[in-house]
């Protein structure tokens, strides 16, 4: 997997991944914030991952997943390198019929053993996570 990331200016960024996809990021000069900083693109990732997983295992597990939602709370370090220290995923989930149990052993697979993102991000934060079906 290959990306490149190319300085525009200040503190802005673009990032273009080896798939064609391209964002603008960076940190907030001037008043001016070009797109999500390099952390919240982090956190974005591992809800990605995250609910990519669960809605997967749920349609093989021929669940009626309609919709999935993954809000996400973190804390980080005070000191440098500020990495998160505690990640905790909210998911919410819509389908008539879905089974509790199944959802969460969907959430608990995917952070604790499929989703690379929830692997990593694990290193230096503890990770939680509830849900909820409506």
């Amino acid at each position: 997997m290959k990306a490149r990331v190319k300085w525009i200016d200040n503190r802005s960024f673009m990032g273009q991944t080896e798939s064609g996809h391209a964002i603008a990021f960076g940190a907030a000069q001037d008043g001016l914030k070009p797109g999500p900083s390099p952390m919240e693109l982090l956190l974005l990732g591992t809800g990605g991952c995250a609910a990519y997983d669960v809605v997967h295992i749920l349609e093989r597990g021929r669940e009626p997943v309609e919709n999935v939602e993954v809000e996400i709370d973190a804390t980080r370090a005070e000191t440098d390198p500020k990495v998160y220290t505690r990640i905790h995923m909210h998911f919410i989930l819509r389908g008539e019929g879905l089974n509790p149990a199944k959802v969460e052993r969907a959430i608990s697979l995917s952070i604790g053993k499929y989703c690379s993102a929830s692997a990593m991000m694990a290193a230096t934060a503890e990770l939680t996570h509830d849900f909820e079906i409506v």
